[in-house]
């Protein structure tokens, strides 16, 4: 048994989201305050049956107009009135040796299938009736405020307004209801049938009391406190927790106490008989200077001071937790707070994993089958390598070794990309945030994308992102780039056309105009904004491969195109590169072939719009897809000024930094030709050689720039152009999020003006 997904309405901005958990283990990703703790703590707190943890604060954004709605509304419709409520549907995945596990939420005795679920919703107790209770208030209010002397002013007495008023009342207004779910009342993807209304549980324990005899969830913080508990900073030892006194308390509540063991006592009398001798030898003068005061007189006893070793408390009184350095008799052993918080925290998590986990099982008759853990960014203080090994083998930790009945899942909610690769795609839970009205999430199930048994793409991205460590689940935006040189150069390039990226959390991926497009889906399925910057790579094609010549320098191209109807395969291109001028000339780029602007003649490419190079991510809105490649430029040389385009980004480089390129002061950047160009055309031919060439180091041609900072040469228009709209789509996005979040603030106040 295990939990197979959780649907979650109108909790904070997950408005409606379904999130399917793997058996084993699940890693939720996103930016921050893209909902991923929120998703943890709302099981938390129904599970926990208290709704006074529940505030008003707690329903989605939009529902608070919708209160404000209902104010507004004819009294005479109350009765009609639907309140806005939390809800949480549980689906759990059950095996038939396991159904009597489950049988209080069985739909009914025919059940058949493998899928049990469960709701529990915090709704009103009677809509009419709050609503009523609600205007008879804030009337009582307002005359008592309008019979002051002078009249109210600018007092508005409570209850001003709906929302005002269940930020106060909500836990008097409104109550925990527990109902059983048929799944074959839901589609395939757990949407319930139009006018579905789920049966009330008929159980005779409480509701809360089933939903904890069925499922227990334990959560371990990223707030871990673990410092020196001898520092003297602010929040230092009054925040941390000695990691020695946290082992004491897991041996005092899991481990085998041995205290029958006689060779331990004995070890221990011996000690303590020892530690009397030494406490009587050491007090003696004291306990006589007292004598001197007239204590312990004639009838009064004595003092006599003596050691307690207790074997039931000695790891907690007595034992301290030290670290080995060497072997023998020559180690070095060093105090628990003379390590980092890396290790502490590794060790705290695992002994914490462990007690969590005993705690389940010493439950007995009153254990749950299923022990959902969520981990809380275990990545703190850890290096990367050590990442690696917790994810990997976080779930030996919680192995139940021959009981089949009951079974442990992790979550865990992460911000490190080398946790998040160690898996792969199965266990990605990612989290969108998305701004339109109000802030709400998407959740994508990454074990979904190209699912099947032959994938197009994903082993292949799987593989790619794992190499490059790249933190594509959690940027604000991305660049897919040519090549190393792009890579290089893009902060720099950033930082001169639009600073304002600087401050966005932008992943920068290194895909080339080969593999761009193999990108596509991913991007597309994430909804994150793109910037692709490649190359034109014109070529002059054609259908059949020339014969092979050993003595030419150029190499030939082997390229693919659409084929001429949507179910044709597509056709082998075969060509040389040349430059972008040539009549006739074709990209070899399958970026700009099949994904943006979906254009093959270099012509067609040259004259296209920003409008064929952009494109919406649907469903995603408002994020983009805008392509950059070079394009025609006015350039200037020897006195004449002329529109070309490079092929390659060197290549555009050197064009629109002619002057910069060609001075002596710069020919370590690899551009200087020998001769002198006549004029713009020979400019470009000879450029167009030299990269082409192959003795033309591209990388150092990168770090030479680099090394020239920031002024001096311009950055190519066509990167130029397409930073800038980056800029402004960042931009736009945090203008909506931001009134995204204005607005929910002022969805209290909308109704007050009305009020008066």
């Amino acid at each position: 048994m295990h939990l197979h997904s959780y649907r979650l309405k109108n909790y904070r901005r997950l408005r409606d989201v379904s999130i399917e958990l793997a058996s084993d283990i699940s890693i939720f990703v996103g930016s921050n305050n893209s909902g991923k703790t929120s998703a943890t703590q709302a099981i938390i707190m129904f599970l926990s049956g208290a709704k006074d943890k529940f505030t008003l604060f707690d329903f989605s954004s939009y529902t608070w107009k919708q209160l404000n709605e209902l104010e507004a509304a004819d009294p005479a419709e109350d009765t009609l009135a639907e309140l806005p409520k939390i809800s949480l549907d549980l689906w759990f995945e059950v095996e038939a040796a396991d159904l009597y596990l489950v049988m209080p939420i069985l739909p009914s005795s025919a059940w058949e299938g493998n899928m049990v679920g469960m709701r529990i919703e915090l709704a009103a107790r009677s809509p009419s009736e709050l609503l009523q209770r609600f205007r008879q208030r804030k009337a009582a209010a307002v005359e008592k405020a309008n019979a002051l002397p002078n009249g109210p002013g600018d007092y508005k007495p409570w209850p001003k307004s709906l929302t005002d008023y269940l930020e106060k009342e909500l836990h008097n207004e409104y109550e925990f209801r527990y109902s059983v779910l048929d799944r074959t009342r839901f589609g395939p993807t757990l949407i319930e049938e139009a006018g579905y209304e789920p049966a009330a549980l008929a159980a005779e324990s409480s509701g809360a009391a089933v939903l904890r005899s069925l499922i227990r969830v334990d959560c371990l913080n990223a707030q871990r406190h673990l410092a020196d508990p001898a520092s003297h900073s602010e929040g230092g030892a009054g925040r941390s927790e000695d990691l020695s006194r946290r082992l004491s308390r897991f041996y005092q509540r899991n481990l085998d106490q041995r205290e029958e063991d006689h060779t331990a006592l004995r070890a221990l009398f011996n000690s303590e008989v020892g530690l009397n001798d030494h406490l009587k030898d050491v007090f003696k003068g004291t306990l006589e200077r007292i004598a001197t005061l007239g204590y312990p007189g004639l009838n009064n006893p004595r003092l006599e001071i003596k050691s307690a070793l207790n074997p039931a408390s000695i790891m907690s009184q007595d034992a301290k937790i030290h670290y080995i350095l060497g072997d023998g008799d020559d180690a070095s052993r060093l105090p628990d707070s003379y390590n980092g918080l890396g290790f502490k925290n590794l060790i705290y998590m695992v002994v914490e994993i462990l007690d969590l986990h005993e705690k389940w099982k010493a439950e007995e008759e009153k254990r749950a089958p299923l022990h959902l853990i969520f981990i809380e960014e275990p990545e703190a203080h850890l290096h990367a390598q050590l990442q690696q090994v917790f994810i990997r083998n976080v779930l030996s930790l919680v192995e139940e070794k021959g009981e089949t009945a009951f079974a442990s899942q992790i979550v865990v909610t992460t911000h490190s990309p080398h946790i998040l690769y160690e898996r792969g795609f199965a266990p990605i839970r990612y989290f969108r945030r998305h701004a339109e009205s109000e802030q709400t999430t998407q959740v994508l199930n990454l074990s979904s994308f190209q699912a099947g048994d032959a994938p197009k793409d994903r082993d292949f991205l799987q593989r790619y992102l794992k190499l490059t460590h790249c933190d594509l689940f959690f940027a604000d935006a991305a660049i897919l780039v040519e090549g190393n040189v792009e890579r290089l150069l893009l902060p720099l390039m950033i930082e001169r056309e639009a600073p304002t990226l600087r401050s966005a959390c932008l992943c920068i991926l290194e895909v080339s105009g080969a593999f761009g497009h193999r990108f596509k889906e991913l991007i597309e399925f994430l909804g994150i904004t793109t910037l692709i910057v490649t190359d034109i790579d014109s070529v002059t094609a054609k259908p059949t491969p020339e014969p092979e010549n050993k003595d030419s320098e150029e190499e030939e191209l082997e390229f693919e195109i659409p084929g001429d109807a949507a179910d044709e395969p597509a056709k082998k291109r075969y060509g040389k590169a040349c430059l972008p001028s040539v009549d006739g000339a074709e990209t070899s780029n399958q970026t700009l072939i099949t994904w943006l602007p979906r254009k093959r003649l270099i012509a067609e490419l040259l004259v296209a719009e920003d409008a064929d190079k952009a494109a919406d991510i649907v469903g995603s809105e408002p994020a983009k897809v805008f392509v950059a490649y070079q394009v025609a430029t006015n350039v200037s040389w020897a006195g004449a000024t002329s529109s070309v385009c490079g092929r390659t980004l060197e290549e555009a480089f050197g064009l629109e930094n002619a002057e910069w390129c060609q001075s002596e002061d710069h020919k370590s950047v690899g551009l200087k030709l020998r001769n002198a160009p006549s004029d713009v055309a020979a400019l470009a031919s000879g450029l167009h050689k030299r990269v082409g060439g192959k003795h033309f180091d591209k990388t150092k041609f990168a770090l030479e720039v680099m090394a020239s900072g920031v002024g001096g040469w311009v950055t190519p228009r066509y990167i130029r152009e397409g930073l800038v709209w980056l800029a402004g789509q960042v931009a736009l996005e945090v203008v909506q999020e931001t009134e995204a979040v204005a607005g929910a603030a002022d969805a209290v106040d909308i109704i007050e003006a009305a009020a008066e």
